[in-house]
């Protein structure tokens, strides 16, 4: 059995079995759908709605549910139309993830499984959104409310309506909804949600290609700062560190851990060495390979020698002693071992920028040519103009 929800590879997904990226935002993949007993656990349903809107449900009527089907589902008021992402044990998990309190958490009922009509009504609703998210930004306006409205949700049975806006600062919108409600003539509900939230709600393709990670999958956001960014030795730049939300992007958080288990044993960059020779300064490091750069030149690329965590704590504990070594040791790098470093992959020039620049030169003097037979040079003549001037040569002697 198959149900109208296209998967982005093209595929119909059935009600059973496994599930990729779909249309709906944060999908879940059901690893328990073929175990008859996952389902007879527990009544318990999880319905997802317009993009990263999700609830769950208690089964009382025992529905014959599968995974894809579409549901109306009590709601205040009315009642409203979702899609089964979730049923069974798995389901009770996802609500340990979310960190859902049972004891505070009212759980509503399933009351049937979607008709043509439900489905008919909230294609109707659907379809007002777009229109209605720019009118209500044009109200907001002309009140002079600092906010943004960045989007719209309607109820399936289209009698209530979700505004989600953006604001920096507290927002008294006691008027708006009076003003909302006597221009859309349903019952308002207005939510303040952050700059990440709402690029998971509107979705997007990040500069990595792929789908936007708050919009696929990621719903706990963490909190990301530059110093993230200075552990990963990545590129300060505002314009490549920050994502479609013009936050800080969520993935300098992924690799994060195995960079701080990197530098636990890495001293301080403020810490110098002394040895005899002179005293050399932090310059660069490399945590995944375990090496520090150091520089006899403070900020500047003079004298470049890389030493290893366990070197570089081993010459700072000699200098807290008072001792210098002669030497910093290690490896040179920088401009004595650049000299001799041959570049074999740009011979010819095809990775300069400028080599469409340069026009060719052409040789317009023409070197004149030897016979090979009379081993002497014919003058830049042709073959045939050589023998025809031998021939009037040898013409000539005869007379």
């Amino acid at each position: 059995m198959e149900y109208d929800f296209t998967l982005n590879n093209g595929c119909q997904m059935r009600a059973k079995g496994f599930t990729c990226q779909s249309r709906q935002m944060l999908p879940v993949t059901d690893w328990l759908a073929d175990l008859p007993e996952n389902i007879q656990e527990n009544d318990l349903v999880e319905v997802q709605f317009k993009n990263t809107r999700k609830g769950y449900f208690h089964n009382s009527e025992h529905l014959p549910l599968e995974k894809g089907m579409w549901v109306a589902v009590e709601s205040n008021p009315g009642h409203d139309i979702g899609v089964v992402t979730l049923i069974g044990r798995l389901v009770e998990r996802q609500m340990q993830k979310y960190h859902i309190d049972l004891s505070r958490y009212e759980i509503r009922q399933i009351y049937r499984i979607a008709t043509e009509q439900d489905l008919e009504k909230r294609a109707e609703s659907k379809a007002k959104e777009q229109a209605t998210m720019i009118r209500a930004r044009a109200l907001a306006k002309d009140l002079g409310l600092q906010m943004k409205i960045g989007d719209v949700e309607y109820q399936g049975d289209g009698t209530k309506a979700i505004f989600y806006y953006i604001a920096d600062e507290r927002v008294d919108f006691r008027q708006l909804i009076k003003v909302y409600a006597e221009a859309f003539r349903v019952r308002i509900e207005m939510k303040q949600i952050g700059a990440r939230q709402e690029a998971g709600r509107i979705g997007g393709t990040g500069p990595c290609g792929r789908e936007l990670c708050c919009s696929t999958w990621l719903t706990q956001f963490k909190s990301v700062n530059t110093g993230a960014a200075r552990l990963q030795n990545l590129s300060l730049n505002p314009q490549k560190l920050a994502g479609q939300c013009a936050k800080l992007k969520c993935c300098l958080a992924y690799e994060l851990p195995i960079y701080e288990e990197a530098v636990k044993n890495f001293p301080d960059r403020s810490q110098v060495l002394e040895t005899k020779d002179g005293t050399w300064y932090f310059f660069s490091s490399d945590p995944l390979k375990q090496e520090i750069t150091y520089s006899s030149a403070p900020g500047k690329p003079a004298n470049l020698h890389t030493l290893t965590p366990e070197q570089a704590n081993e010459i700072i504990s000699m200098n807290q002693h008072g001792e210098k070594p002669y030497t910093l040791g290690g490896k040179e790098t920088a401009a004595e071992a650049v000299e001799n470093v041959y570049d074999y992959e740009n011979v010819v020039g095809q990775d300069d920028l400028t080599r469409f620049d340069k026009k060719r030169t052409q040789n317009i003097t023409q070197q004149p040519r030897t016979n090979k037979t009379t081993n002497r040079y014919d003058g830049g003549r042709t073959q045939k103009e050589t023998k025809r001037y031998d021939n009037q040569r040898n013409y000539r002697r005869d007379e």
